[in-house]
């Protein structure tokens, strides 16, 4: 006989049985829906697809994407973002035509779909990956029709591309959320400019809010922190067919994002333990945002008059009267009175630096830093040039033509920028350069005098305090030997009177001896 104990656990375990077949499945086929209250998890349960409110108490109901096994929900996409359902009747289906429909039990109307292009409507399914990526795919030949990598919202997940991809037509980028709790599309977008030579831009409403700057070979020159390290190897791809940044982790798992943020800031984190740890945000500073200082002048966070601003050599102020206000905004103009075409002008380098806006600038990588300064020099309306790529010594040629804009220098990083420069600036510049050349010349050399003299003081030192310590060990043995020689006489002496005195024998003056006998 069963106990009831035993007939209550058997349903409570077929019932659990249940539960997890339910939650392992990662596909959704023409006949198995999902619906609220269900959920997808990938195959090996990183992330989960489900219905979802914000705030978690709201009527307002989302399709999305989380990870799975970190125990704060953290939502890396949205399918219907900006037209959420009211209450717990949603169904994520394939429909008719073979695509992923987001209905309502008592609406046809859809109100979210992925539109694809089907050629077989009753052949797709679609399948949430370990990656975090959604796809729509036909079962035989697995090719994906639709996937959600392709429309991220606000966060991107390693192996996750952003940017153009010319074959498919689309330009992705991420969108922050207009809140916290409201998934809507917000006014902060991160995306790659593909004009000019292709740099990567934080936008608010459509202006240039923050600029990253173009690749440099292993980092966007305004990301100084942004390298390969031991988690994420970074892949840029700049070719015919696409122009795409991508993260790929060379650690398995680790839970990895970058998100948009309200506030304007992308923020880059990892899941250690129980929180989400941020290794790196930009914007962070003030010399960070989009012509902070205006064209032709820079910005330096660290000036020590306490202005960002500084005026690119050959420039002036604009409005001298603003920078006098601490107002860069206006920028610098040529010096007045100067020319830099076919007149001795030449190119000084700033150094450190995020390079000039490249929207409008031109690249030649067959060319030599050589090379691509003569180049410059030969065009008038050239105003600077420098390597395209700075790894492997240096790669391509990338020169401005026109107004140089939201340039800033970092402290110890960055690449360098050769300025196009009437003759009179190049003949200072030579000057101060030679002048602080001379310099570093007789400071190595007074450095290496002193050295000199110090070890030489340091020789005859030890010398000198090695013969007094030899004289003064010599004094002490003297000291020791006449002591105990002193010692030796006066006891032999003692022990002879003694001697004298206790013995019986009879002792008799020689002399009278020797007489006795004459």
């Amino acid at each position: 006989m069963y106990s009831p104990s035993k007939l209550l656990l058997t349903p409570l375990l077929l019932l659990s049985l249940l539960f997890q077949i339910c939650v392992s499945q990662d596909t959704i086929t023409p006949d198995e829906p999902l619906k609220d209250g269900d959920i997808l998890v990938s195959n090996r349960e990183t992330f989960a697809l489900g219905f979802f409110s914000r705030p978690a108490n709201s009527s307002r109901r989302y399709v999305g994407i989380w990870y799975n096994k970190v125990p704060v929900q953290t939502v890396v996409w949205v399918a219907n973002r900006d037209d959420p359902l009211d209450g717990t009747a949603g169904i994520l289906s394939i429909d008719g035509h073979g695509n992923l429909d987001l209905t309502e039990t008592n609406r046809s109307i859809p109100i979210w779909s992925t539109n694809a292009s089907v050629a077989s409507a009753n052949h797709s399914m679609a399948r949430l990956l370990d990656t975090g990526n959604l796809v729509l795919v036909h079962p035989e030949t697995q090719r994906p029709i639709w996937q959600s990598f392709d429309f991220p919202t606000d966060t991107l997940l390693p192996f996750m591309k952003l940017g153009l991809d010319r074959r498919a037509g689309l330009n992705r980028s991420l969108t922050s959320w207009k809140s916290k709790d409201d998934p809507g599309t917000g006014y902060y977008t991160l995306a790659i400019d593909p004009s000019g030579y292709p740099q990567l831009f934080l936008y608010k409403g459509g202006a240039p809010l923050w600029r990253g700057g173009p690749w440099t070979g292993q980092r966007w020159s305004g990301i100084p922190q942004m390298k390969r390290n031991f988690i994420f190897n970074i892949i840029y791809v700049d070719n015919q067919d696409e122009i795409t940044i991508e993260d790929r982790l060379l650690v398995p798992n680790v839970f990895a994002i970058a998100v948009v943020k309200e506030p304007g800031v992308i923020e880059r984190s990892t899941w250690h333990e129980n929180g989400w740890v941020a290794y790196s945000s930009f914007p962070t500073e003030n010399c960070d945002n989009y012509q902070k200082c205006g064209p032709n002048s820079y910005c330096d966070p660290n000036n020590p008059e306490k202005f960002e601003c500084t005026c690119l050599p050959g420039f002036e102020p604009k409005s001298a009267h603003d920078w006098f206000l601490r107002d860069g905004s206006g920028g610098c103009v040529r010096n007045q009175g100067v020319f830099t075409c076919n007149s001795g002008e030449g190119f000084v380098k700033l150094a450190r630096v995020k390079l000039p806006d490249t929207s409008m600038a031109r690249v030649d990588m067959s060319l030599s830093l050589k090379e691509c300064k003569q180049e410059c020099l030969k065009n008038c309306n050239c105003t600077a040039y420098t390597n395209a790529i700075e790894t492997k010594g240096g790669i391509g040629c990338l020169t401005w033509h026109g107004n140089l804009v939201d340039t800033r220098v970092y402290y110890n990083v960055g690449q360098d920028l050769y300025l196009r420069v009437d003759a009179t600036t190049l003949a200072q510049y030579a000057k101060k350069n030679g002048l602080l050349q001379n310099r570093g010349k007789l400071a190595i050399l007074v450095v290496s005098v002193a050295v000199m003299l110090l070890i030489v003081a340091s020789i005859v030192y030890w010398f000198i305090m090695r013969k007094i310590k030899e004289k003064r060990q010599n004094k002490y043995i003297f000291s020791d030997t006449s002591a105990a020689t002193t010692f030796e006489e006066s006891s032999t002496r003692r022990e002879l009177d003694g001697s004298t005195r206790n013995s019986d024998l009879q002792f008799f003056d020689l002399s009278k001896i020797v007489c006795s006998h004459g």
